[in-house]
């Protein structure tokens, strides 16, 4: 590691703002690209002798402010992604002339765009400020999304669907870029799953809108609240807690030394290439990258084929739409379970993980075993009720995203292993859609059988996961003499200390991985 990032003993920090001469001999020992963007705010209060009382009035306040504006945005997102499968039963496929596997495809090319426009966002999220720049986001997409209904044939649709990929590729990592910004550690699991759960009640309500409306409508009226709700957001979002309106002085403060805490920084805008090798030989990277396409490998089925996958067990037009109903409360109502089980209990995210894909494990056997019958319909509500318990898949996913935003630091490394995280995420929502065969339909056998691959390989990876920083926090706890994982008052300073001059967590031995 680099002597400049080498931490020297500073200066004890009150209440009050220090003066000019400690603040640049701290800088001295640090080169000015190692030192977060919110360091001096920080400098100014000594985040292990932070009030309490005092912060948990600020997280009220963060709460109020900013999970609004990521929930609204979820929702959003979720729709305009979702508006061909709430349509695709309503004449989309007739209106653009899809035939044989354009549907499949155009879906697979929405990740498509989303997977090459991965790189660029997270180099535009570290370097740009990062609510103007998803705000802005926002707006094409939701322009794209109106003009949906201007598409006649599958080529039309397919440049509008990769269109819309490439301008929603930044919400994703930009959100968990967000979560470590403002929450602590144990506060980002619920806040997590919160936003998260909004893709549930998009779920419930757009199938009914799509069903009150003529499917062009569904993409003006989800479009049109994007561009609204896009300039809301370039209103309102605060690039860093340093600019948050929402905060006094002091309060800004506070709102830093919280996240302080959490030895990963606040934002650091300077691209370091030693992070990025670190990155790429970093176990955690390519566990999270096989275990994201294992997870969204059985998503079509949750999302995008929805629609038309209870057409293929008997049910009609109507009843496809209000039948995803109890799917999505599965979803709203596990996530918010899950995050606040991680939040409230320490070092439970892997176990929840656990328990939420093996039941999507049980329910895509049911799925694969259970006998259709010559023409798909036969056990119809047993299968039904499995597609519903599936919906748990979103618990391992949400929680697999708070192992960046909490176990990840340095803030290149953070942002690119976001990005291969979501690089894993379109692959597996690329080749999910394929895995929907239009001359197998309407058994589609293909379809479940890798759904059961996929969830059982992210089982095994959330145990490799568990186990690898497992044994990274142990191997750590002996070499700092520690029995339980408690450092030192002098040892958790230095961790805070090294953690904001953009420290990696393999490079900071005070850091441990949250389980």
């Amino acid at each position: 590691m680099d002597e400049k990032l080498a931490v020297e003993d500073k200066p004890s920090r009150g209440l009050g703002t220090p003066s000019l001469a400690p603040i640049e001999e701290e800088r001295s020992s640090a080169s000015s690209k190692d030192l977060d963007d919110a360091y001096e705010l920080y400098r100014r209060q000594d985040a292990t002798d932070l009030d309490p009382r005092e912060g948990r009035q600020v997280l009220r306040r963060i709460d109020w402010h900013i999970l609004p504006l990521l929930m609204g945005t979820y929702l959003l997102q979720y729709l305009d992604k979702s508006s061909v499968n709430f349509a695709s039963v309503f004449g989309l496929r007739q209106g653009t002339n899809l035939h044989g596997q354009d549907y499949s495809w155009s879906l697979s090319l929405f990740y498509f765009g989303y997977l090459i426009a991965q790189w660029p966002a997270g180099y535009l999220l570290q370097r740009l400020p990062v609510g103007k720049f998803i705000g802005g986001t926002v707006l094409a997409w939701g322009l794209l999304t109106i003009v949906t209904p201007a598409c006649k044939s599958f080529a039309g649709l397919a440049v509008n669907r990769f269109l819309l990929g490439c301008c929603e590729a930044a919400v994703n990592p930009g959100f968990v870029l967000v979560l470590s910004m403002w929450w602590r550690q144990d506060e980002q699991p619920i806040r997590l799953t919160t936003y998260y759960s909004m893709n549930g009640i998009a779920g419930i309500f757009g199938g009914l809108l799509g069903y009150a409306a003529p499917w062009m409508y569904i993409f003006i009226i989800f479009g049109s609240i994007s561009l609204a709700w896009g300039t809301i957001f370039l209103i309102f979002m605060p690039d860093l807690p340093s600019t948050a309106r929402f905060l006094n002085d002091r309060q800004k403060i506070v709102a830093v030394e919280r996240v302080a805490m959490n030895r990963q920084g606040v934002k650091n805008h300077h691209f370091k290439s030693y992070q990025m090798w670190q990155c790429l030989r970093d176990p955690k990277t390519w566990i999270l990258f096989v275990m994201s396409i294992a997870a969204q490998i059985p998503n079509a089925a949750q999302s995008s084929f929805a629609s038309i996958i209870l057409e293929t067990f008997g049910f009609d037009v109507l009843e496809t739409q209000y039948l995803q109903i109890p799917g999505n409360v599965v979803q709203v109502s596990s996530l918010l379970v899950s995050g606040w089980i991680s939040s409230r209990f320490p070092n439970m995210r892997c176990a929840v993980m656990l328990v939420g894909n093996l039941i999507c494990v049980g329910c895509s056997a049911a799925l694969v075993r259970l006998p259709v019958g010559p023409d798909g319909t036969d056990n119809s509500w047993s299968r039904l009720v499995a597609l519903w318990l599936c919906s748990f898949q979103s618990v391992g996913f949400s929680l697999s995203l708070t192992m960046v935003s909490s176990n990840v630091a340095g803030y290149t490394k953070k942002q690119l292993t976001g990005a291969f995280l979501f690089v894993g995420y379109c692959i597996g929502n690329i080749i999910g859609p394929q895995t929907f065969i239009e001359t197998e339909a309407p058994f589609y056998t293909s379809a479940y059988i890798a759904m059961l691959i996929g969830y059982s390989t992210k089982t095994v990876m959330v145990m490799v996961l568990y186990l690898y920083m497992y044994a990274a926090n142990k191997k750590r706890d002996r070499e700092a003499a520690t029995a339980d994982s408690r450092l030192s008052e002098e040892q958790e300073k230095e961790a805070i200390e090294q953690g904001m001059q953009d420290v990696t967590e393999l490079d900071n031995k005070g850091f441990r991985y949250v389980l």
